[in-house]
């Protein structure tokens, strides 16, 4: 039987592409690249390996063949998994959180990105198939113009926001249903729905919040082969990441305000419910104990030798009811 590869090659490689001078992707091996990293003469461009983590070579290859930081190693068995890029000797390693490529609006439906960013060389590896990285290799494989290793680093981001963005739209459509619906009067079961969409937009906001700080000590020093175009790409797309999940918290507060307002408007049902309950068990009292003594079997209960005492009871029993009946709806009307 032919050995499971993961939809990757016997390294472990999902894909690989060669930027040249002409800024455009093609194809490559990873014989081709390890020749290109190891060419005596700087060679123009720079190299993208994508790697699947699933394959058991492929973290044993990377350690062999590759000269990447020691730092990268360790935060693929980190347990935190926050979104950053970090700075180690001249070297980015960035950990990106992005949603399932079958992403079916479960909070379970996201995975992580590990990716390692030099002046030649771009690494990135992953263990579930990604929609954000899977965009990005075919817009590559399109002919999509990318002129440093940085630059597909911000490449990924956005497309990683117009993921992001796809995914607000969505829930605020689903959102907006379930409002309408609520606003007509037709409550249903959608608290599950709702408490559901409000679990993905605190785990997205959580895992995919770049964290400021690492952010901000990049952008304060950065490695001398970044250029400055780099530099305000980065800085421009961490701004509008941010914006897409300002705009997610406000959708969190409104998905969290209708869930008050359902909530509300079930204990309201449920206490109306009980007070009815509550005035058929104070009417019918009367009743049952007038019928419970007039019912023991011993002597002296009145009215028993008058023609006449059956209605005199059913008498009593309407006019207590009746006084009963008209304190309890005086206090419901107040």
């Amino acid at each position: 039987m032919r050995p499971n590869t993961y939809g990757a090659d016997s390294h472990g490689l999902i894909c690989g592409f060669h930027f040249g001078a002409d800024h455009l992707g093609q194809q490559i091996s990873v014989e081709n690249a390890l020749d290109f990293l190891n060419a005596e003469t700087r060679p123009d461009g720079f190299v993208w390996l994508h790697f699947n983590l699933a394959h058991s070579a492929t973290e044993k290859w990377l350690k062999n063949n590759l000269n990447l930081s020691d730092v990268y190693f360790d935060t693929l068995r980190e347990p935190s998994r926050s979104t950053r890029v970090e700075l180690d000797d001249g070297t980015l390693i960035a950990v990106v959180n992005d949603v399932h490529y079958d992403f079916g609006f479960e909070p379970s439906d996201i995975s992580t990105l590990w990716i390692s960013v030099s002046e030649k060389l771009l690494v990135s590896t992953r263990i579930h198939p990604l929609r954000s990285i899977d965009r990005l290799r075919d817009a590559v494989k399109r002919g999509a113009q990318v002129r440093s290793s940085v630059a597909l680093l911000v490449h990924l981001m956005r497309d990683q926001g117009d993921v992001l963005a796809h995914i607000f739209r969505e829930t605020t459509s689903r959102v907006d249903t379930i409002e309408d619906k609520l606003l007509a009067g037709r409550l249903e079961k959608k608290r599950a729905a709702l408490g559901n969409s409000r679990r993905l937009l605190v785990r997205l906001s959580r895992l995919l919040a770049p964290e400021p700080a690492a952010l901000f000590r990049l952008l304060k020093k950065p490695p001398a082969w970044i250029d400055e175009e780099d530099i305000e790409e980065l800085n421009q797309s961490s701004e509008e990441f941010n914006v897409a999940l300002s705009d997610m918290a406000a959708l969190q507060e409104r998905i969290k305000l209708l869930q008050e307002e359902i909530a509300g408007r079930v204990a309201e049902t449920n206490n109306r419910t009980l007070f009815v309950l509550t005035v058929f068990t104070v009417l019918a009292l009367p009743i049952n104990m007038i019928a419970g003594l007039m019912g023991m079997n011993v002597g002296g209960i009145p009215l028993a030798e008058n023609p006449e005492g059956f209605w005199i009871v059913v008498a009593i029993v309407i006019s207590i009811t009746a006084i009963a009946a008209w304190v309890f709806l005086r206090k419901d009307h107040d």
